[in-house]
């Protein structure tokens, strides 16, 4: 073994609720931000295909956590769907819903498979986007409650718990870029979102904490490191604004309990400070996270702004910097995506060096790949060298932090099986495990799976 890692390493994948359970008849789910607008504009979803069959793992979850094992986990992170257990957001809980869950929860444990629950992946239940959505005060408390009754019903078994999956893709894509429901740019209300988000976070952690429950609680972030162009000042400068809005913006009041002040600073010349309330800081303050999640798939590359930006315009964070393209760059050119593994080093040493060493681990990771179909084999087996050799590049990377003392615990991969992506549904698979749609949604491990069993069994490679 070249690269060897802990003993208790965790190995496993990553997933969403919305991305991969589907829906079945009369299962009592309530609609999220996604089935309506899937239901209202399907255009805007590649190939038409929406979130009412995605993968079938409401009905084929024991099939599915059997092939986990034979792909090495010992650990898997899910979401609960909140439309699900609470079809109106609040109120009634759905008691199928509780059987479901206790049920995967069950079986990842009989095959000792270590459950990681995330409470938000992006899924806001409609009935509560109807009143406002994260803008609003009223959903703060109510994903508070949901929260808790999840660490009532599970929490004598699920030792890993999440608050958020990457809280900041929910403020781009829904209010900056419109990529995301309810897809409006309005900055003052993308800065509430995001206040409001890490503000429930910090009341969903302390309500478990409160519960006197055994494990831990944390955040998932994705961290993307924002290089600059050059180390002339004015590019450092414009790195530097990147990386205020896309990765401070939550990592330092989810880990350090407040938000920097360059940022604050920012906000209030900007006349964009949210509302709040007189304890807000100060809850936020004093329940920061036990664990850090981190999603890592590629750098930021930045350069100084190259133009003077039109102040009447709609302000986005762009008016402090530019993009820039690397010449040369190494690209996944399905997903548009540059390849850099030292991004992940980077991140790991930043987490380790201005963030108290905090207890992390790579929470996704992942290739997405078109068409993957032509390289099945004579056998059946997609044989995707690809990943293999996209995951060995970042474990290297990894495990040099590792060695460096960075307190990492695991990789996660993206995905365990293929699943469906948002507006992009199955145009790229990211999964150790195929799914073949128009074959009933069969699965069958891909080389990639096999490896990943035998990088858990040697811890290492």
């Amino acid at each position: 073994m070249n690269y060897l890692f802990p003993d208790d390493f965790w190995w496993g994948s990553a997933s969403s609720a919305t991305q991969m359970e589907g829906h079945a008849e009369g299962d009592g789910k309530g609609q999220n931000i996604w089935d309506y607008w899937f239901e209202t504009e399907p255009h805007r979803f590649h190939n038409g295909v929406g979130p009412n069959h995605t993968s079938k793992f409401y009905e084929k979850y024991k099939e599915d956590i059997q092939l986990m094992k034979e792909a090495g986990h010992n650990s898997f992170r899910f979401s609960i769907s909140w439309s699900r257990l609470f079809p109106d957001g609040e109120g009634e809980v759905n008691q199928q819903a509780i059987h479901f869950y206790e049920d995967v929860i069950n079986e990842l444990m009989s095959h000792n498979i270590e459950p990681f629950i995330n409470l938000y992946h992006f899924d806001m239940p409609l009935a509560l986007q109807k009143r406002g959505g994260w803008e609003s005060r009223e959903v703060v408390d109510a994903f508070v409650e949901y929260a808790s009754i999840c660490f009532k019903l599970f929490g004598d078994r699920v030792k890993k718990w999440f608050t958020h999956n990457e809280p900041i893709v929910p403020v781009e894509g829904g209010y900056l870029y419109g990529f995301h429901y309810p897809a409006i740019c309005d900055f003052k209300k993308a800065v509430q979102v995001g206040f409001h988000t890490i503000l429930a976070s910090a009341k969903a952690i302390e309500a478990y904490h409160d519960s006197r429950k055994d494990g831990k609680i944390g955040i998932i972030l994705n961290l993307t490191p924002s290089y600059p162009r050059s180390q002339h000042p004015e590019d450092v400068k414009a790195a530097r604004m990147a990386d205020l809005f896309f990765n401070r913006s939550f990592l330092d009041p989810s880990v350090k309990g407040k938000f920097p002040e360059e940022l604050v600073a920012l906000l209030k010349k900007e006349n964009f400070l949210p509302e709040m309330k007189e304890k807000d800081l100060e809850t936020i303050q004093q329940n920061t996270v036990d664990l850090l999640g981190i999603n890592y798939y590629q750098p930021r590359r930045i350069k100084a702004k190259e133009h003077l930006p039109n102040l009447q315009a709609p302000f986005v964070p762009e008016r402090y910097f530019d993009y820039y393209e690397m010449p040369g760059r190494k690209m996944n050119p399905y997903r548009g995506w540059e390849i850099y593994e030292k991004g992940i080093y980077d991140i790991l040493m930043n987490v380790k060096q201005d963030y108290g060493n905090i207890e992390c681990f790579i929470s996704e990771n992942g290739m997405g790949v078109e068409n993957e179909e032509r390289f099945r084999d004579e056998t059946g087996k997609i044989i995707d060298d690809y990943r293999i050799e996209f995951m060995q590049a970042h474990l290297k990377w990894i495990h040099k932090a590792l060695k460096e003392g960075v307190n990492v615990k695991g990789y996660h991969l993206w995905t365990f099986m293929d699943n469906w992506s948002w507006l992009n549904a199955y145009k790229n698979r990211y999964g150790l495990v195929s799914v073949h749609l128009e074959d009933h949604y069969k699965r069958s491990i891909k080389k990639s799976g096999q490896w990943f069993a035998q990088l858990s069994k040697n811890n290492g490679f």
